[in-house]
């Protein structure tokens, strides 16, 4: 055997090692994020015409309105593909959950699989070289994606260091929505409704998941709603929850559900907004075209929620901000 032949034969031989390594990594062959899109089943209704301009015309969920799991369940069918309540934790590692919510004439069926969270995938530039083959030989996906999820976190996070003073986030234009809230009688039902598990939680899933979608991808909304939920709660997918979770204020059981719904909420108003603006991939965000693409969605809020809202102009300061942030993470200079 040659040098040439011999150097080919140990490539392939390493090559085949690696893979025979990551075959007992869980993976999904129908997606690398393991999840099913969701199935949306629509009736026309001349009363809820109006919310066809929104892509969706489910009522978006506020985990303030919910007291327990018990009282969500009476809204969202929760189904887990096994009954894993008696079995050991080890095989909970391939459950996943069914989440079917009806309104407003319209129905949302979202999957979630187990599977890595943000956390794994921040580590993998510490890791040795073999988990790195192994992830992406099961996860070619997020490899593939890897840029846009870079830019996207950029677009999660305030930093100040590379955009400058004064940098926003997705959060920000959630609590801009907020503090454009006209207050009516029936505006705030409780006193959570004001806390950031209210109004401003929802907003920041809706808002950022369609905007994610508009400039990014659907796929890629969908790769980071997982990541993240996985991340926060990994039983989800499985039921098998303790007391702790129960009980739990801060990361409440309820509250991750919702977000994965309101998730997808987010993701359909993106892909009509996305169609109405023409965004692609030459698109600049003007601060006109940031505008009114959030009073937009502010419009689907008021809709569903029935709530007023102020309206945001091109010249407020998040508006230039993110905008301009938009641009430099999409490098449209």
């Amino acid at each position: 055997m040659d040098k040439m032949n011999f150097f080919q034969f140990t490539q392939l031989a390493f090559s085949c090692l690696i893979f025979a390594s990551c075959q007992n990594i869980n993976t999904n062959e129908a997606s690398d994020s393991n999840t099913i899109k969701s199935n949306v089943t629509k009736k026309n209704s001349p009363k809820n015409s109006a919310l066809n301009d929104f892509g969706t015309r489910c009522k978006a969920l506020l985990t303030s309105r919910f007291k327990n799991l018990e009282e969500f369940k009476n809204v969202v069918s929760i189904q887990y593909d096994r009954d894993y309540s008696r079995l050991d934790s080890s095989e909970c590692r391939n459950s996943s959950v069914t989440l079917s919510y009806k309104s407003n004439g319209e129905e949302i069926k979202r999957t979630m699989s187990s599977d890595i969270n943000q956390d794994d995938v921040q580590k993998l530039p510490k890791s040795d070289i073999i988990t790195l083959s192994c992830f992406i030989f099961t996860h070619p996906n997020i490899i593939r994606l890897r840029k846009n999820l870079e830019d996207a976190y950029s677009l999660s996070r305030r930093k100040p260091a590379f955009y400058g003073p004064g940098d926003k986030a997705f959060y920000d234009l959630a609590e801009a929505s907020y503090y454009n809230i006209i207050s009516q009688p029936q505006t705030f039902l409780n006193s959570k409704d004001s806390s950031e598990k209210g109004y401003i939680n929802t907003f920041n899933h809706i808002t950022a998941q369609a905007i994610i979608t508009s400039f990014f991808s659907e796929e890629l909304a969908d790769l980071i709603s997982d990541l993240h939920e996985r991340k926060n709660m990994p039983e989800i997918t499985c039921g098998k929850f303790t007391s702790v979770h129960l009980n739990d204020t801060l990361n409440n059981i309820v509250d991750n559900y919702i977000d994965i719904l309101n998730n997808e909420i987010g993701q359909k108003i993106g892909l009509k907004l996305r169609e109405k603006y023409n965004i692609n991939s030459t698109t600049q965000c003007t601060p006109i075209l940031l505008s009114n693409y959030l009073n937009d969605v502010q419009g689907y809020y008021s809709m569903v929620l029935k709530i007023v809202f102020r309206s945001f102009r091109p010249s407020d300061k998040v508006i230039n901000k993110f905008s301009h942030k938009i641009n430099l993470v999409l490098e449209k200079f």
